[in-house]
């Protein structure tokens, strides 16, 4: 069981990885017209995606601290 649970906290670890490199790229990615585009004209799909991928980020960053609290209860029982 912590074995998969060990397994489960690495892969957590790459898609945030993954999650927060895809953010910064598609936040280097933003143009100036992007920057620049009027009030009511909305979020840019640029800023769509920035927000996505930093969310991502966040649930993944989220289940590997689930699964250390757990790694660290099952420790202290065992």
């Amino acid at each position: 069981m912590q074995m998969i649970l060990v397994i489960a906290l690495i892969l957590a670890m790459i898609a945030t990885l993954v999650a927060l490199i895809r953010g910064i790229i598609a936040f280097l990615q933003t143009t100036k017209e992007d920057l620049n585009a009027p009030e009511g004209s909305g979020p840019s799909p640029a800023r769509l995606k920035q927000n996505k991928m930093m969310m991502n980020r966040i649930f993944f960053q989220a289940g590997a601290i689930i699964i250390v609290a757990i790694l660290l209860m099952a420790k202290g029982h065992g």
